[in-house]
């Protein structure tokens, strides 16, 4: 504690001090609770090393959110910009996982302290970024919490590619298409939301466009079935006006021509290898749609994009199709 006192300096005091509190997600905030209170209780840290309570801003809006991109996390982007105005005298957080789990996010944050002359306070200690030996360790706990978020994906995706070799990975269905009890992909034995799906893709092959597809439906007064994901009605059968999202939706899945397949990374456009396909879904619902029909639409969907608009699609990785 004596060490850490020495690093204060009355310009440190004279500015804010920011504890920044983030759980990864919402189920965390609400389970793990413990990690919630030992992030507020750093506010004690502060006050022991000489900032009145009400100089200590507390940013806790990014809960719920994961550090591995500050893209999307107010908060984070909040206290850089605090830091980098020289409002903040000190940064506080848990761990450095809990302010980044990216590097380039955690070292743009270490520069504009050591530029600003703000200090940075975790459980273990007190640290100057623009001091050598603390930013050597800082950029140290910097490049672990980032290996050890690789290391809890990769060790995720290994247990989601292990299902899918063994075929027991239940990927989520388009309406009509249900999983019986064995996992085997089957008809939905409502006749009615067969016969609803079968006029869709036989309108289409007519009319030619979503639009119209749509307008036929609504002129003979039909509905179109649906299933929420999610929410109160989850999984529930329900009967709606037929959209103009879902003509493309259901005329470009793949499981409606039997096809359902996993691929591994090579699949990636910015990668070199033959896609290995990981699960096959059995053609269950062949009848309802051909390969054809629905390769020849995501072509034709393709074409209709302007070129640099498809060429950013390009790079969008995709871990799954259906």
């Amino acid at each position: 504690m004596q060490a850490d006192m020495q690093k204060v300096k009355p310009e440190h005091l004279k500015r804010d001090a920011y504890l920044y509190i983030r759980q990864s997600t919402p189920r965390q905030v609400l389970e793990n609770a413990e990690s919630g209170k030992r992030q507020y209780a750093l506010r004690q840290r502060a006050i022991a090393l000489g900032w009145p309570a009400e100089r200590i801003i507390v940013i806790d809006n990014d809960q719920g959110q994961s550090g591995s991109s500050a893209v999307d996390r107010e908060g984070f982007q909040t206290l850089v910009a605090e830091v980098g105005v020289g409002h903040a005298g000190l940064v506080i957080g848990l761990e450095v996982s809990r302010l980044a789990r990216k590097s380039s996010d955690w070292y743009h944050l270490l520069e504009i302290c050591a530029f600003t002359d703000t200090l940075i306070l975790d459980e273990d200690g007190l640290y100057d970024p623009a001091h050598f030996n603390d930013r050597l360790l800082l950029g140290l706990k910097g490049t672990m919490s980032e290996v050890e978020l690789h290391v809890m994906q990769a060790r995720m995706r290994g247990g989601l590619l292990s299902k899918a070799q063994r075929g027991e990975l239940q990927l989520p269905l388009p309406v009509g298409l249900l999983y019986e009890t064995q996992g085997q992909v089957i008809l939905d034995p409502d006749q009615q939301v067969q016969q609803s799906i079968r006029t869709l893709f036989q309108s289409f092959r007519r009319l030619g466009t979503a639009g119209a597809v749509v307008k036929a439906f609504r002129d003979a007064k039909l509905l179109f079935p649906h299933r929420p994901r999610g929410g109160p009605q989850n999984g529930e059968l329900l009967w709606v006006k037929l959209s103009i999202t879902q003509v493309p939706s259901c005329m470009g899945a793949l499981a409606y021509a039997g096809h359902c397949k996993v691929f591994s990374r090579s699949e990636y456009p910015r990668r070199s290898g033959t896609p290995y396909c990981l699960m096959h879904i059995p053609a269950t619902s062949r009848g309802m749609n051909t390969r054809k029909t629905s390769d020849d639409f995501r072509k034709m969907r393709t074409l209709s994009v302007p070129s640099v608009a498809r060429a950013r699609l390009a790079k969008v990785p995709r871990c799954c199709k259906v």
